[in-house]
């Protein structure tokens, strides 16, 4: 029988790879465990056919399907673990509760706040992302936007030493160093005056940094109540998708006084040997708002804690501060708390809780919106088709698009992945930006026509939009646009642009391996 087999398959000379090594071994005899092997092989390949495309864009869908047909079972493995963007029911239906309820609550305020009047245009931006996100616009000030790194944390332990309530603090990387040390100092003095001080950090987030093994123990002896972000611990039965991360960086004074953006609660070099050797440092900026904003943002905030530990927390609003509205009072070398302002901001989270990829579609809708100018800021650009598109087209439109990045990025695999943009960028009329090493531009933000601008910790790359718990600032009207674009302007000061000349003339193994980070930048 085997002899027979061997010419029939000598005759065969097949391309597809299954088809030979099903030839190789039944040529050369199988045992039950090779038939299994090959038999489970194809088995999941044919359902992976039928099943990775569904709800998955189709660069993402081909990407997977590639990693499982040319690694088998270990392709698999890598799609059961980091495959889907889902998280369990208990985490969504939490999310949609919280949507819900703020729908419920704020049914009867409009689209957009009494005193504020936008075009059309502007006006269905602002209600996208409320039909997205439940999240009305709202009023408030924006105080300042640091864009000093050190300067930042001074002006966050400033407000923490103004608590009288509570301080709720989240953010992506914690870690209690020499420069973070006077806003963990100014924590310790509100806890020691009354005040709740909560904290939240992402656990996968923050472990890898020095310091972080006494981290919960230092927190716990100044008396703050500390949470880890979307934890690891199997051994507690607490596991999920290990690159799912809350990335959200805010902290909120008592529902007056709130700040937001990209910056983490870290050193500016990250701590790490090469970083210092190299004098490698993020550059960030946070923006500081009062009023009845920072209540949503509180909510962001309030509905994280309640998912990582089931306490639901009493926020307190500006109306409800007597300390605000009364004495307004003043910190050491602070200034007066302003009364609600004239600013329109509307908050907006996104993440694997909600379905719709807020932030992805906010960011497609403004470069649409864009009709002169277009500034994109992000340490990591690797955009979906759709945005990609939209940036393209703005550009072949005639809109001014300018793009600013790092001129090495701290991630070699995004530092690869993104430049495979560029070259379709470059061709568009795109002017790309380099913001000069060994700083990493880590800001994010976008401004549109010096009419709306969005900033916070979302970057713009296929794990912000899919993966990432996030949270935006939108603004169409008031002083954050020009606060913005002066941020911006210093930017465009400091770095060199990217010639088209230049970025042809790269080697050849640059383009190839720019190429291959690409696909990877899709398994999601």
């Amino acid at each position: 029988m085997w002899e027979k087999l061997r010419e029939v398959w000598s005759f065969i000379t097949p391309d597809d790879f299954g088809f030979m090594f099903l030839g190789n071994i039944i040529a050369d005899g199988m045992s039950w465990w090779q038939w299994l092997l090959v038999i489970a092989d194809y088995l999941l390949k044919i359902i992976a056919l039928g099943y990775v495309p569904s709800q998955r864009k189709p660069t993402s869908a081909m990407a997977w399907l590639l990693a499982i047909f040319l690694v088998p079972f270990v392709g698999i493995i890598l799609f059961m673990l980091i495959g889907s963007p889902y998280i369990n029911r208990r985490r969504h239906r939490i999310q949609n509760q919280a949507n819900e309820m703020l729908r419920t609550i704020s049914a009867e305020e409009p689209d957009v706040p009494a005193g504020h009047h936008l075009s059309p245009e502007l006006t269905s931006l602002v209600s996208l992302n409320r039909r997205l996100t439940a999240m009305p616009a709202s009023s408030g000030t924006v105080v300042d936007v640091h864009a000093d790194y050190d300067g930042s944390i001074r002006a966050m332990a400033d407000a923490v030493d103004r608590a009288a309530h509570y301080v709720n603090v989240q953010i992506y990387i914690t870690a209690w160093d020499d420069t973070t040390d006077v806003f963990f100092r100014a924590l310790e003095r509100a806890v020691d005056r009354g005040v709740t001080v909560r904290l939240m950090f992402d656990h996968v987030g923050s472990w890898k940094y020095p310091g972080y093994r006494t981290l919960g123990r230092r927190l716990d002896e100044i008396g703050v109540r500390w949470l880890v972000m979307l934890p690891l611990q199997p051994w507690r039965w607490r596991f999920r998708r290990p690159d799912l991360r809350n990335h959200r960086k805010l902290v909120v004074i008592d529902g007056h006084t709130g700040f937001m953006g990209s910056q983490n609660m870290i050193d500016s070099s990250y701590l790490m040997k090469d970083n210092i050797k190299e004098g490698r440092h993020w550059v960030d900026n946070m923006v500081e708002m009062t009023g009845p904003v920072v209540t949503l943002l509180n909510s962001v905030f309030a509905v994280d804690w309640f998912t990582e530990c089931g306490e639901e927390i009493e926020l307190i609003t500006p109306s409800e501060s007597a300390e605000w509205l009364s004495h307004r009072r003043k910190g050491p070398g602070s200034e007066v708390v302003p009364d609600p302002g004239t600013d329109m901001l509307q908050i907006v989270p996104s993440g694997p809780g909600f379905t719709t990829e807020p932030n992805l579609r906010l960011f497609t809708s403004v470069v649409h919106h864009a009709k002169r100018s277009l500034t994109l800021v992000s340490p990591y650009f690797i955009p979906d088709e759709a945005l990609l598109e939209a940036i393209t087209t703005a550009a072949y439109r005639g809109v001014e698009v300018e793009l600013f990045v790092s001129e090495k990025a701290d991630q070699t695999l995004v530092e690869h992945a993104q430049s495979s943009y560029y070259a379709e960028l470059l061709a568009a009329g795109i002017r790309i930006r380099r913001y000069p090493y060994p700083a990493v531009l880590h800001s994010k933000f976008i401004i549109a026509d010096d009419e709306v601008v969005c900033t916070g910790s979302s970057n713009m790359d296929m794990r912000s939009f899919g993966l990432n718990y996030e949270v935006t600032l939108m603004s169409v009207e008031g002083t954050l646009l020009g606060r913005m674009a002066a941020l911006a302007s210093d930017y465009r000061e400091a770095s060199t642009e990217l010639t088209t000349d230049v970025w042809d003339s790269r080697p050849w193994h640059r383009r190839y391996i720019d190429n291959l980070a690409r696909l990877t930048s899709a398994l999601q």
